[in-house]
């Protein structure tokens, strides 16, 4: 079971870190990433990150803004996001499966926060 936290409103040009928790099983062999999806569209690839933490993907529009980590002591993942745009409104997804930016390639999922960026 994946469950995220850290959701909310947050002006253009803040800060907010998502967390994602893991209970009921080890995903220590699993990627796990985070997608989202504004209304309207389709579920877009944000980051992911290897199984031991070493390798990290992020998606070019959050390339220097975004940060993915995990921490598999506290089966806990982390997601920091900085300077903000409104276009970072979406509902945020994480989810465990193969080191890759399809979420076909995914196999569980939570059950996602709302992110809102607007003044």
């Amino acid at each position: 079971q994946l469950v995220e936290s850290g959701g909310g409103l947050v002006q253009p040009g803040g800060s907010l870190r998502l967390a994602c928790a893991i209970s009921g099983q080890t995903l220590d062999y699993y990627a796990i990433g985070w997608f989202r999806q504004a209304p309207g569209k389709e579920r877009e690839f944000v980051a992911t990150i290897g199984c031991i933490g070493a390798s990290t993907i992020d998606a070019d529009s959050v390339k220097g803004r975004f940060t993915i980590t995990r921490d598999n002591a506290k089966n806990t993942l982390y997601l920091q996001m900085n300077s903000l745009e409104p276009e970072a409104t979406a509902v945020y997804y994480c989810a465990a499966g193969g080191f890759t930016t399809t979420p076909y390639e995914y196999i569980y999922w939570g059950q996602g926060p709302q992110v809102t960026v607007s003044s």
